[in-house]
């Protein structure tokens, strides 16, 4: 099943964040692909945040929704996650987004992710990772962020040319 992963630092060094939850997800992928680190401000939480390091990582896998929230929140307390403040500032966030189109009302996975579709921080660099990809009941996701940019303007995701992510090589 396709899988899409959202990713997001705004504490410590953000890259190597990003980069290390690619490292620790990327195994459970195959034909895996990340997009580009794009960076933006805070969305809700509390004020004068610093501003996140952002991407999404896909691939195919056939891991459960289970296992791939399980290694999501692995990813997460590698680097010290805490969860003091709802959307207060962290060392790296992961989300499964969409895991094959599957639909969980779950409180601990809810598939897909409830505001994704909303979010240009997560849809720009989804759509750049995979063109194709679709969130199930919203649309294709080049659709949603060419609307969240819209909505939010074209400096709300801005891409880091000067760093770049990478999958290993298997």
């Amino acid at each position: 099943m396709r899988v899409a992963f959202g990713l997001g630092a705004n504490l410590g060094d953000r890259v190597a964040a990003l980069q290390g939850a690619v490292d620790m997800l990327a195994p459970l992928l195959q034909d895996a692909r990340v997009s580009s680190v794009f960076e933006t401000a805070p969305v809700g939480g509390p004020d004068g945040q610093p501003d996140y390091a952002n991407a999404v990582l896909v691939g195919e896998t056939s891991a459960s929704p289970q296992q791939l929230l399980e290694a999501a929140q692995a990813a997460e307390e590698a680097w010290h996650r805490t969860r003091e403040v709802r959307w207060g500032p962290r060392t790296l966030d992961v989300d499964v987004l969409d895991a094959g189109g599957l639909r969980s009302d779950d409180p601990d996975l809810t598939l897909p992710h409830p505001r994704a579709h909303e979010r240009a921080f997560v849809l720009v660099p989804w759509a750049e990772a995979d063109p194709g990809a679709e969130i199930p009941g919203r649309g294709r996701v080049v659709d949603l962020a060419a609307q969240a940019v819209a909505r939010e303007g074209d400096s709300a995701v801005r891409r880091r040319d000067d760093v770049a992510l990478e999958v290993a090589s298997r």
